[in-house]
């Protein structure tokens, strides 16, 4: 009987240690996926700087060219709106004339299709 309950105990502590290594085995498996995550979230972000860097650099190129047009709309749009208000200034007394002197001065006259019936 002892040597069943020393086979047994045997068989115990070995079920122990290979639950041991079972366990030990699953913490180096986690360990390994963590740093397999954190390696490949660092090559991840290293990629993603370098494609905005591209991108940055091809907007630059882009919007340069962009920037400089805008700038220049904005020249000729402050232009015109300058030679608008100027020529509104210079002629403005001139037409406020005209339109009053064509308002106020009236000549009664008869129209040509009114018959005067007697």
């Amino acid at each position: 009987m002892t040597s069943q309950s020393q086979g047994i105990q045997q068989l115990l502590q070995a079920e122990k240690r290979a639950k041991d290594k079972l366990e030990e085995a699953k913490k180096r498996k986690g360990k390994r996926l963590k740093q397999a995550k954190e390696e490949a979230t660092a090559e991840i972000d290293h990629y993603r700087l370098q494609r905005e860097k591209e991108f940055r650099t091809k907007q630059t190129n882009v919007m340069g060219s962009q920037g400089n047009l805008s700038a220049k709309i904005e020249e000729q749009t402050t232009e015109t709106v300058r030679n608008l208000t100027s020529s509104y200034h210079r002629n403005m007394e001139t037409m406020m004339k005209k339109l009053l002197s064509t308002i106020c001065d009236i000549s009664p006259e008869i129209h040509p299709n009114f018959r005067h019936e007697v």
